[in-house]
């Protein structure tokens, strides 16, 4: 049924078609590829005598336009690629990202060194300027001296009159008082030594050095004597090393005196229960206070017992490459001891790199106070403790540096500070304070050197 409606259909459409166009219109009758019966009709256009569309030309046309183009946009990414210059992806690019920081890191190194250039030459304007008053104060004295050298013929030669040797004048009695009021430890180069009380830095001694590490394992680390120790076992003559470097930093030498620690005899081997990170580690009161490694712990390690006593994290203290000296090493966090106790050398992120003090309670590591300093941390080779200030060093490979900060815990107040202070073996990785030996312990590039240094006591000036 339904195929005889079908054609029943296609018959009038076919006629209609007839109809109007008889003499245009065919139809087509075949079987289809699966044998079915299929009818099909073709028209002729009224108005166009051929048909555009059926030509395949344009289209082709276009296929290879847009081909062209993907041609050109790929040989452009290439010749980008090929030059380097950032337009291409994953390996130029990164290598131009390498290249960039690079450059950077070239900048800051050469600026680093025009630092150091430049710190030297105050110092050598200082020297000179020092050389210069000497010279000028000895021409002043030289007249005084002829007076008293000279022959009796070139004393008949001189005015007596003359009011520049007459000791009656008031000019010269005035002169004379104002030298007398000049204490005696600002002109002998020795005189600050017998000032025993706190006070403030005013010079450091040539290094001394005691000994050697004998392995790359020794290149930078810890060498300490315990300025209060407790207990019979070990005094303030033993001393104690750590060999830094190493992801598995744990083993503590002990020996019994300066001399057996000279000779490299260890009386005993300690085994830190925790791993240690860095320099940072000090001694006191019986006990090694350091930094667990890859985070912001302190332990506190009891040397009687040999064991671990406490462990508690310093609040909000970068770690591990956050907030480091400028020489790395992870120095993130430096334990410090002076005449007022323990303190921890650090940063946080509120503080945006600047040094953070914080004075600690040696038996729970609580932190008792906080002080912000205006000195950013990856600035300086590495920073110490004295009376209550901190002290940084300027360069760690600068043969010849200067302490250049200080900052008064008691006053709240920093200021630039010129020390010289020398590096001999020209890498110091670590600077520590003894109060009991008034001595700076340092670690500079294989050798464990200490330093001599002279307190005077506070001015005014120095307040300001």
């Amino acid at each position: 049924m339904l195929h005889w409606l079908s054609f029943f259909y296609l018959n009038c459409f076919m006629l209609s078609i007839y109809s109007q166009a008889p003499d245009r219109a065919f139809l087509h009758r075949s079987n289809d590829p699966t044998g079915r019966c299929q009818y099909t009709f073709t028209v002729a256009s009224p108005e166009e005598s051929t048909c555009s569309g059926s030509n395949t030309k344009p289209e082709i046309d276009g296929v290879v336009s847009r081909l062209t183009l993907l041609e050109a946009l790929v040989s452009r990414m290439i010749a980008g690629a090929d030059r380097g210059d950032g337009t291409g992806a994953g390996p130029n690019s990164k290598d131009g990202l390498q290249e960039a920081y690079s450059h950077v890191t070239r900048e800051r190194n050469q600026l680093q060194q025009d630092k150091e250039s430049l710190n030297k030459q105050v110092q050598e304007m200082q020297r000179r300027l020092t050389e210069l008053n000497q010279e000028a104060e000895s021409l002043r004295q030289k007249p005084c001296l002829q007076t008293h050298a000279t022959s009796g013929a070139q004393h008949e030669n001189r005015p007596i009159s003359d009011p520049r040797y007459n000791q009656g004048n008031g000019a010269y009695q005035e002169m004379k008082a104002e030298v007398t009021e000049v204490p005696a430890s600002h002109l002998l180069p020795g005189g600050y030594h017998n000032f025993t009380g706190c006070g403030e830095l005013r010079s450091v001694g040539e290094p001394v050095l005691h000994r050697k590490a004998d392995s790359i394992m020794g290149k930078y680390g810890v060498w300490l004597q315990d300025p209060k120790p407790q207990g019979s076992i070990y005094t303030n003559m033993t001393v104690w090393r750590i060999d830094a470097v190493g992801k598995d930093v744990r083993q503590l030498f002990a020996y019994d005196d300066m001399d057996q620690f000279t000779r490299g005899f260890p009386m005993k081997v300690l085994v830190l229960p925790e791993p240690l990170e860095s320099t940072g580690a000090t001694l006191y009161q019986g006990s090694l206070y350091y930094q667990r490694r890859r985070s912001r712990t302190l332990i506190r390690y009891d040397l009687t017992s040999e064991t671990l006593a406490l462990r508690t994290d310093l609040p909000h203290a970068g770690f591990h490459g956050q907030f480091p000296y400028s020489w790395g090493g992870y120095t993130d966090i430096d334990l410090a001891v002076d005449e007022q106790g323990l303190w921890a050398i650090y940063s946080t992120t509120k503080a945006k790199g600047a040094i953070v003090i914080s004075q600690l309670d040696p038996e729970s590591l609580e932190v008792k106070k906080s002080w912000e300093t205006n000195i950013r941390k990856n600035t300086v080779a590495n920073a110490f403790m004295v009376c209550g200030r901190l002290y940084t060093v300027a360069s760690y490979t600068a043969t010849n540096t200067t302490i250049n900060y200080v900052f008064d815990t008691a006053t709240g107040e920093g200021r630039a500070l010129s020390v010289p202070f020398k590096n001999k073996y020209r890498y110091n990785s670590m600077v520590d304070y003894n109060h009991a030996k008034r001595k700076l312990y340092a670690w500079d590039n294989f050798h464990m050197v200490t330093y001599d240094v002279r307190l005077g006591r506070v001015t005014q000036g120095s307040r300001a």
